[in-house]
């Protein structure tokens, strides 16, 4: 799922004239906020009452609505970016990994956290932040949760306690995906065999021990082997000053 805000994505699906069609993907009750402790006990639960400026669609959805606005031949498949040259007057020279190499007029950088066209603005490189998120999943979620479980609410569920916390939510078609957040060093994750499911998952559920049942059971029932994401960030010095146009 992916919140789309008035004040920026919205405005842009309006100017691409998708706005119909992105209102009609939009996933009612999902925008629903629960935050609990480690307990189980409600701290803020903030219903979604339709007004509140980000709602929730599919990601697949919105991809397919995007593509499909654009003409044959838009996009080019297949093709992962090796690195980037300048030619100068703004043009760039792209080298892909198949061997493919293409002069463009225009280069946008949006290619994530490893970027290979950020080199070309700035030396700064991604960091550990500290804090890494397991992903689980449950496909078919139905009868293992009563109704008053939390988990069973068309809410985001976040339970928060120092240095941890588990946030969970409902996918269009039913299916819960959640997150267990651990600030733990990058080799602490790696010591851990994620394709090993059951290992994984009762590793990762003992840190949370004396936690409330319902919640540990959104890490322990994944039906899908965990996935470690550790979350990489810029240094806080990095100086876009030397961006220039």
């Amino acid at each position: 799922m992916l919140d789309i805000h008035t004040y920026n994505g919205q405005l842009a699906l309006k100017a691409a004239s998708l706005y119909e069609q992105f209102a009609a993907i939009i996933l009612p009750g999902a925008e629903g906020q629960r935050i609990l402790d480690k307990d189980g006990h409600v701290l803020l639960d903030q219903p979604d009452k339709g007004g509140g400026g980000r709602p929730e669609v599919p990601r697949a959805e919105l991809r397919r609505i995007l593509l499909e606005s654009l003409p044959d031949g838009a996009i080019f498949w297949g093709r992962k970016l090796s690195g980037a040259l300048p030619l100068g007057d703004g043009r760039h020279q792209l080298t892909f990994m198949d061997g493919t190499v293409i002069a463009t007029d225009l280069l946008v950088g949006a290619d994530g956290a490893w970027s290979k066209v950020r080199p070309l603005l700035s030396d700064a490189t991604p960091a550990y932040a500290g804090l890494s998120f397991v992903e689980t999943f449950q496909r078919d979620p139905e009868g293992r949760y009563s109704p008053a479980d939390y988990a069973a609410a068309e809410i985001t569920l976040i339970a928060l306690a120092p240095g941890k916390g588990i946030v969970s939510h409902r996918e269009g078609d039913g299916s819960l995906r959640t997150y267990a957040a651990l600030t733990k060093p990058e080799d602490w994750f790696a010591s851990i065999d994620f394709s090993n499911r059951a290992s994984a998952l009762a590793r990762i559920a003992k840190e949370f021990d004396g936690w409330a049942p319902v919640l540990t059971a959104l890490i322990i029932d994944s039906e899908t082997d965990p996935i470690p994401r550790g979350i990489y960030a810029l240094p806080i010095d990095h100086r876009w000053d030397r961006v220039r146009a």
